[in-house]
Order: C-alpha cells, then structure tokens, then sequence
C-alpha cells in the first residue's frame, strides 16, 4: 500500500511481540477481581516502555493504570478489560487456557495486548517531541460479573478517579462476525441494559400421590412462565429491543414429592429507560399470578450495566483515526446488540465510544464471543493497536496540542 500509515507500520513490526503477549494472558486466563497474575504481566510489560508511568490498585486491586504525556494539554483514555469467563476451553492451540474451567472467551487478552501495543507505539511516538496532552491507559479488571456490592470494575475505577481528567474515552472490543479489515460502529445506543431478576413461587409442597392436598408450584410455574414469556410480544412495542430470558429453574429433591418452592432466574436486555422500567415493572407482576393461584412468591430484580450510549462525536474521531490507519477499511454502522459491556458506565460520565474490531478466522468452526471455540485471528492486533494509536493523536491534534504543529509541518 503506497503511503502506508507510520504507525501501522511500527504496529506491524510489532506482530510478534503483540501475539505473544496476548498467547501469554491467554495461557492464563483469570476470572473478574481475581486478574492478579495479570495484572502483574500487563505492568511488567509496561514498565519495560520508556516514558510511562505505571500506577496500580486504582479503584481496585487488580487494576492498571500507564499515563504517558507531561501532565499538561488534554487527557484522553483509553481502556481495555482484563478479565477471562468460567468457560472449559474447547481449543487444540499451543497456547490454549492453562486453567481448567477458565477461559479468555471475550477476546480480553487481545483487548490488552492491543491496548500494550498502542502504549509501545505512542510512547515511541512522542519520545522526542513534546507532547501536548496525556494518555491514560486503563487495563480494568472485572468487566464480565459483578461483586457482593453488585459492582463490576468500570464503576470501581469511576469511582476511584481514574477518569476524572479524562475529556474522552474509547475502547474497542473483538468482533468474531466480522473479517480482519472491519469494523462495526454505532451511534447512540449499541449494547443493552442488563438486569437479573430472581423469582422464587411458593407453594406447601406434599406427596406426589396427593395434589390435591397442597398447592404445587409446579403447576404455578407453567403459567407464570408463559407471563414471562409473553411480555416482550404482547407489552413492548415491535420496534423497541427488549428480551427476556429464563436461564435457570430450581425445584425438588424426588419423583414422588411435590416441592414447595420453585426458584427462577433470568436475564432481562432492553435499550431505552422507559422499557428498562417496564420490563421490571411487568416481571414482577408475571410472579404475583402466585398469589392468585393458591400460592405466594419473593421476587429481586437487579439492575446490572447501563445501555452502552456512543458519543457521535468520539465515532468521528474513531473513524477518522481508523481511515488513517488503513483507508481500506470497511464500516459496519449498526447497534451491537443486546450484549452488555460495563463501559457503558464510563459514557454516562464522559464523552466516550465503543467500536467492534474484526477478527474472525476463516476456518469454518463458529468461534462466537462466550464459547469454547472462541478464537481470533492474530492479524487484527496490530491494526487496533495503530487505530488507538492514531485516535489519540488525533484527539491532540483536533484540540490544539504538538500533534497539529508537526502535521501543519510535514504538510
């Protein structure tokens, strides 16, 4: 390619220090609030990196946080999450989990090799020109569950500061549906609010060989079920996201006894406020059918993550630093899904966008994000790394800082 983007170059040179970096987190894969190892790995590398300054424990203990710039000018950030899935690898690889039952299953380890090798790569950037801002590089653990306190690690490390200079945040996230050379990017709205709700419908219980004596929750279940499931068809408007699924049903100890208690748990997705209250709103009104039935029923509803909101703005920049690094390229603009992402809750404080990075491998095995076989196709490292790369200096340049002088130079 003629003209070729300068740091998609030094990101290419960067390949094999970028795989193995991520095969590395892969080999040893760690699950939310527990990423101590990696959290030692990610500042071991950083450290290594002349010009960055290394913090940790901000917010939470397994968090990390690298700062490069001379404290003057803007602040941008740029996050990645470090956390793996309790998921059994199905993977043959060389550099499959190490830990059983625990997994990289959402591309995490990719997220922060890249972000390491955006560190790498400005860090060298700006080694002999002044720099005119701050990047803050935030390698945040717990993106995937949520703690006694019903915290995950965005809100933590919100919380604790780590954004508070910050005027505007991006991330990315691997994107399996999508080839090497892609991107998917939304305005608005991209990923849903996620909610849990927990239902337990109470019944007395008796013997099998007499119903008619008790009341049976079983049976109490059945149209409770069919509520639940006829919300979002009969309640939400067509062209509104909302889903509500039931994932787990708890009852009984034997054949021949009718329990006393079923226990029912689910997730709830939706995009806007307005239906987030109204999915919580008809859910629990689908449980109450117990008292109605001869039975009773407790009902929790926990509200998980805010909608992802992308700041149209940032999408700008994002896209501007993307069709610098490769003018090639191709855009997907469409929502993401009813995924979640606790990003979301840096884009309620600050200016901040998400986009999807292709990575899928053409080897005709479905490698979907949360599965077995999830996999990425190495090739797409250097080029999200060059993207952020050149996000943030373009995110300089756009508000005033060295980056606008040295390109009115070379211009």
């Amino acid at each position: 390619m003629e003209n070729k983007d300068e740091l998609l170059t030094k990101a290419e040179k960067m390949s094999s220090q970028l795989s193995e970096w991520r095969r590395t987190l892969h080999q040893f894969p760690e699950l939310s609030f527990q990423e101590f190892e990696t959290a030692d790995f990610i500042a071991s590398v950083l450290a290594t990196i002349d010009g960055i300054t290394v913090e940790r424990e901000i917010g939470f203990e397994t968090s990390v946080i690298a700062t490069l710039g001379k404290g003057e000018g803007p602040v941008i950030a740029l996050r990645a999450d470090i956390d793996a899935l309790p998921i059994d690898e199905a993977n043959t690889c060389n550099y499959r989990s190490k830990t059983p039952g625990v997994m990289h299953a959402c591309g995490h380890d990719a997220h922060a090799a890249i972000l390491l090798g955006a560190a790498s790569i400005l860090a060298d950037y700006f080694r002999d020109k002044p720099l005119g801002g701050t990047v803050k590089f935030i390698f945040q653990p717990a993106e995937e569950m949520i703690d006694e306190e019903s915290m995950s690690g965005s809100p933590y490390l919100l919380q604790a500061g780590a954004y508070d200079e910050a005027e505007l945040a991006i991330a990315l996230h691997m994107c399996p549906w999508l080839p090497v050379g892609a991107v998917q990017m939304h305005d608005g709205i991209s990923m849903a609010n996620v909610d849990v709700f927990h239902g337990t419908i109470q019944g007395t219980g008796g013997h099998g060989a007499y119903p008619e004596l008790g009341s049976d929750p079983t049976w109490m279940l059945g149209l409770i079920l069919q509520a639940l499931h006829g919300i979002v068809p009969r309640k939400v408007s067509a062209l509104e996201p909302a889903v509500i699924s039931v994932g787990q049903i708890h009852a009984g100890t034997a054949s021949n006894i009718i329990p006393h208690e079923v226990q029912v748990e689910g997730t709830v997705r939706s995009y806007s406020a307005s239906t987030r209250d109204l999915l919580e709103t008809e859910i629990r009104d689908a449980f109450a059918l117990a008292k109605h039935l001869g039975g009773d029923y407790s009902f929790h509803y926990q509200r998980g993550e805010p909608a992802l909101i992308n700041d149209r703005h940032v999408n700008e920049q994002i896209t501007k630093a993307i069709q610098k690094t490769d003018p090639s390229i191709k855009f997907t603009h469409q929502a993401f899904g009813m995924g979640g992402e606790d990003f979301a809750y840096v884009t309620q404080q600050l200016p901040g966008a998400m986009f999807f990075l292709g990575c899928s491998l053409d080897d005709g095995i479905e490698r979907d994000l949360h599965t077995p076989h999830f996999d990425v196709d190495e090739r797409s490292l250097p080029l999200g790394a060059a993207i952020l790369a050149n996000a943030a200096i373009g995110f300089f340049t756009q508000t005033g800082g060295q980056g606008e002088q040295e390109e009115q130079h070379d211009t």
